[in-house]
């Protein structure tokens, strides 16, 4: 072992363990690891082939109820779940509610834009009036695509 993990792990002079040590590697306060983001919506198979082809991920699980993209970048996989009777968040509005969004840094905003729109996706009237370009899903999820600079 070595002395810099010897000390980290080793009791303070009062005993007690070192912050350092209750923690675990620096940065590591948390005791769970994402395993998935899942996303529902009325139908799984189609919106995992819509964010297949906008990220370039392969699909490794789909069925009419589930389906699984892994992350070819070795994170978390996205998953699409059906949901009976699921209707999409009104967030096209400014008042609107939404659940949850997605962000995708992308090389060029107008032609990652145009080819969303061509898989599918829709643009609202209302954007932020940032850099981040709005576009919903087909299942009507709103998503941001932000230029990589």
């Amino acid at each position: 072992m070595s002395d810099l993990v010897s000390e980290q792990s080793a009791p303070s002079s009062q005993g007690a363990p070192s912050a350092s040590a209750e923690r675990g590697a620096p940065g590591d306060t948390g005791f769970a690891r994402l395993a998935m983001v899942t996303i529902d919506c009325a139908d799984p198979v189609a919106l995992a082939a819509f964010y297949g082809e906008l990220l370039g991920w392969e699909t490794r699980h789909v069925d009419e109820h589930f389906a699984i993209l892994d992350n070819p970048e070795g994170g978390s996989p996205l998953g699409f779940g059906r949901v009976k009777g699921y209707r999409p968040e009104p967030w096209t509005e400014p008042d609107g509610s939404k659940h949850f969004h997605l962000d995708f840094y992308v090389d060029d905003l107008e032609e990652s834009t145009a080819k969303a729109l061509a898989l599918g996706a829709t643009q609202p009237a209302y954007q932020h009036g940032r850099t981040l370009k709005v576009l919903i899903d087909p299942a009507g999820h709103p998503f941001g695509l932000a230029p990589l600079e």
